[in-house]
């Protein structure tokens, strides 16, 4: 991606819907998280998630909303079967300075593990695409726990995944409720962008933050906050 690099066809992608995916292998993703939010009701609901090093998680910044407090569950494959899964309490939450809630600019968020993720098969981060690396990959894909069906409310218990044709952005593939905070991962094996949610005015277009622009942003939160 290169630096002056706007990705516009990143920006937007039709079709709410990681309707039209599969299961992922399990475990293949070993980056992905469950985030648990503590809602200010005392009810639990969910957001994707994607880990970066021992120390951080990135999500989107609209997860936030009614949020007390998060727990991040790594190594997740099927959400029922907990067996093996790392739950660490999330210290602390850095949402985006310029993070708009109305026209969801700027919707990503880091979070601070509360102790140190501990990698194994199942448990590693992934690699984030930084202004260096050239245009955008046409091939990509998301993955997350969220709807399968547009039309039943029920959430999968285990990962799915679909792959997307970013330059091709008409279809019914894609992220859902659910997904949000999980990440846009390209061919050469990169996070490219967080997903995000509907456009209140247009609820077919579903945004991606990206990754590469705010990589300054990114280092400089983390570079400072890493110490426990």
């Amino acid at each position: 991606m290169q630096t002056t690099q706007t990705l516009p066809s990143l920006s937007r992608s039709r079709k709410r819907e990681i309707y039209g995916g599969h299961e992922a292998k399990a475990h293949s993703r070993p980056y992905m998280v469950l985030l648990e939010r503590h809602m200010q009701n005392g009810q639990t609901s969910y957001c994707g998630g994607f880990l970066l090093n021992k120390y951080f998680v990135m999500t989107a910044a609209h997860c936030q909303a009614k949020s007390v407090s998060y727990t991040a569950l790594l190594g997740v494959h099927n959400a029922c079967n907990c067996a093996g899964v790392q739950r660490i309490p999330v210290k602390a939450a850095f949402p985006h300075k310029d993070y708009n809630e109305t026209e969801y600019t700027n919707d990503i968020m880091l979070l601070k593990l509360s102790s140190k993720a501990h990698f194994n098969n199942n448990v590693r981060p992934i690699a984030l695409a930084g202004r260096g690396d050239g245009s955008l990959p046409k091939s990509c894909s998301v993955s997350g726990w969220g709807r399968t069906n547009k039309y039943n409310k029920t959430v999968p218990f285990k990962l799915m995944e679909v792959n997307k044709k970013v330059y091709c952005s008409e279809g019914k593939a894609g992220p859902a409720e659910g997904d949000s905070g999980g990440p846009l991962v390209c061919k050469d094996g990169k996070a490219y962008g967080v997903v995000g949610t509907s456009f209140q005015s247009n609820p077919e277009i579903y945004p991606y933050a990206k990754i590469p622009e705010n990589a300054d942003w990114i280092n400089w939160i983390t570079g400072n906050n890493e110490k426990f």
